[in-house]
């Protein structure tokens, strides 16, 4: 039962809002990364969700897109989000490692969430 609310306590603290990751979230990327990995976790695919959501928070917005600035404000206003693409750069072989996992639970990780974590620490490859 802890896990859970451990998890719910984590979403909390490290989601400043539906939008925005919070400062502290790339401080936690690599402890999430290295629990993520860990088969018999109780809440994997939460932590591996929470994952998800901070590789896709995490993303660059277009200056040019009204829409995407709207929603998540300009990058000068949130650093905390180049903090974040730094983290998962600096432990992308660990994250690889993750997404390489042959003792995944089919629909752990979905196909989409795949890309997503892999554009987190391959922005280059995924930028169109």
């Amino acid at each position: 039962m802890a896990g859970p609310e451990a998890l719910r306590v984590l979403d909390n603290v490290l989601l400043n809002s539906v939008f925005h990751v919070s400062p502290a979230m790339s401080a936690a990327l690599p402890f999430l990364i290295r629990l993520a990995a860990l088969p018999d976790i109780v809440v994997r695919s939460g932590l591996v969700d929470l994952l998800v959501v901070a590789a896709e928070l995490s993303q660059l917005v277009d200056a040019d897109n009204e829409r995407q600035v709207l929603l998540l404000g300009n990058e000068c206003d949130h650093p905390e989000r180049e903090w974040c693409r730094a983290a998962f750069a600096a432990h992308a072989s660990a994250l690889r490692a993750l997404l390489a996992d042959e003792t995944l639970p089919g629909g752990l990780i979905s196909g989409a969430d795949r890309e997503c974590l892999l554009k987190a620490i391959e922005p280059q490859r995924y930028s169109s």
